[in-house]
């Protein structure tokens, strides 16, 4: 690499200037010596690790392609970001030794020395630059709308001199360390990535070796990591669905599993001492979207849905199992934004349901046992796939809703298909399961119901929601910021705008060869050096 070099990159189109980066770094013949411990991975039958996931995109790791890609990419141990979360969602320096900032505007971030890219180059200003440059280009092509962590208009120096990266937004963020640990803003090398379907240089201890389709990824360790790699060889085989990785763990075929979520096969490998399960409390919520330009958009028939749905007896069925906490808001109970001062209108109530719609001439008049809005049928398509319990929650929809006369038609497929129908529109309900603070705040995720977002994929507004929420860009006071999320709260449950599932814990169980595996409260960490074999 250059030094001695500034470079500007403009986020509003400007154009980077100087360059300068090597063609090939590792491997130009430069003589790098690899500084991790690529070379010390264990020996024997503890090189390598098996580890079972659900397939929640088709195999790609692209951060820009879309949100599954992105947290992929973080998830098998490839890219890094400048921050990573601790288990309180408190950003931490990774790929940045710190940031200091004045205004919450302008922000000086200074590098750590020392690391590399798996191809060998070093990790500079000007990379970051570059690699930021390209969630410009390519983030508006994809669905992972990196511009909510780090808006296009920001500019940004990179000075390799003083190994500082400056950036200047076009508003005040305080939340700014937050939205750099999002996956969406991971370094790659963008210079030498030619495959960034499956082959992203990033800094992260794992890098792709192969990839087959349907099947899953091998890994092998960054001989350029910063700290020694625990595994020559990460075989990352897709599972289908969580009982095919519980029968897998239990048959010695993977060494380690991600989110059992069947209640009895998470309880017999807690109740098994040759299994580990470490289980993380949750700030993920369970919801299913409400699509307002359709037949939901009438304010009535969400009512009485929230009220036909009796989330409390859901979630502590055999089914569910306790693995979801009950809840009726957006943002799980467990976290600090004013949930115990929430009032709910619309308590489980099938009567009262049946009766609201009765008022309001919603009724079943030939006789079918569906009853009519406009003259149709009211059955509603609701989209799932089968991760975190999703499909078992909305086949309790259909249930409960047949109670109150409104027909519902599943719709399962894979994640991708969830995620593009949810953009698309092409739904009534559709069923997912969130992080709420993706970037250490509720604010990017409570942008989903913000009727000027891009993320607004139901159609929902309410101009006092919309008000409150912009109000967010200019308090940085911490009470005052709960306080706003509090009411913003409130206008969603009294507008019925979602249908809660609950909060659901993550958990990853590992077999007694492997000697140390966590699951974080962020759901983005899961191949890392922290797990290890056993000794």
């Amino acid at each position: 690499m250059k030094k001695n070099m500034k470079r500007i990159l403009a986020f509003a189109g400007a154009a980077i200037l100087a360059v300068g980066l090597l063609a090939a770094c590792g491997k130009s013949g430069g003589g790098d010596t690899p500084q991790g411990s690529g070379a010390a991975a264990p020996t024997g039958d503890k090189t390598t690790l098996n580890f079972g996931v659900q397939m929640y995109s088709d195999g790609l790791i692209d951060p820009m392609a879309q949100t599954n890609t992105c947290w992929n990419c973080m998830r098998f141990g490839v890219g890094e970001c400048l921050f990573k979360f601790d288990d309180n969602m408190v950003p931490q320096p990774w790929l940045a030794e710190s940031a200091e900032t004045e205004d919450y505007q302008t922000w000086v971030v200074t590098l750590k020395k020392g690391i590399k890219f798996s191809d060998g180059c070093d990790l500079t200003p000007s990379k970051v630059a570059a690699a930021y440059q390209r969630l410009k280009d390519e983030g508006p092509n994809g669905s992972t709308a990196p511009q909510k962590f780090l808006p296009y208009e920001t500019v940004i120096t990179a000075d390799d001199e003083a190994n500082t990266v400056t950036f200047v937004l076009p508003k005040a963020n305080q939340n700014f360390k937050g939205n750099m640990a999002h996956p969406a803003t991971e370094i790659t090398d963008v210079e030498h990535t030619t495959e960034w379907n499956n082959h992203v240089i990033g800094t992260g201890p794992y890098m792709v070796e192969s990839f087959q389709d349907q099947v899953g990824y091998t890994m092998k360790a960054n001989p350029y990591y910063y700290e020694p790699v625990p595994y020559e060889t990460v075989k990352i085989m897709f599972m289908g669905d969580a009982q095919a990785k519980a029968y897998a763990l239990q048959n010695g075929q993977v060494d380690l599993v991600e989110n059992i979520t069947n209640v009895a096969d998470i309880k017999a490998l807690q109740d098994d001492p040759n299994f580990n399960v470490d289980i993380a409390s949750g700030v993920r919520c369970g919801f299913a979207w409400m699509n307002f330009k359709g037949v939901l958009g009438n304010d009535t028939l969400r009512k009485a849905i929230q009220m036909a749905v009796d989330h409390e007896t859901i979630c502590q069925s055999n089914t569910i199992g306790g693995l979801y906490t009950a809840g009726f808001s957006v943002l799980p109970s467990t976290l600090s934004y004013g949930y115990d001062k929430l009032n709910n209108p619309y308590k489980y109530d099938v009567a009262a349901a049946n009766k609201l719609l009765d008022d309001a001439g919603i009724k079943d008049n030939d006789g079918d046992g569906i009853r009519e809005l406009d003259g149709k049928n009211i059955v509603l398509t609701c989209v799932s796939y089968e991760n975190r319990l999703l499909n078992e929650f909305s086949d309790a929809y259909a249930l409960a809703l047949a109670e109150i006369g409104i027909g519902v038609k599943a719709d399962y497929g894979s994640s991708d298909d969830q995620w593009n129908k949810l953009v698309a529109g092409e739904y009534d309900l559709n069923n997912n399961n969130w992080t709420t603070v993706a970037n250490g705040d509720p604010t990017e995720y409570m942008a989903n119901w913000y009727s000027k977002s891009e993320a607004n994929y139901c159609g929902y507004a309410n101009p006092e929601y919309d008000a409150l929420y912009e109000q967010l860009e200019t308090e940085f006071d911490t009470e005052k910021r709960a306080e706003l999320f509090q009411k913003m709260q409130q206008i969603l449950v009294d507008d019925a705008v979602v249908i809660v599932d609950g909060y659901y814990n993550s958990s990853m169980i590992s077999s007694k060869n492997v000697g140390y595996a966590h699951i974080h409260t962020a759901d983005y960490y899961w191949l890392s050096t922290e797990i290890t074999p056993a000794k």
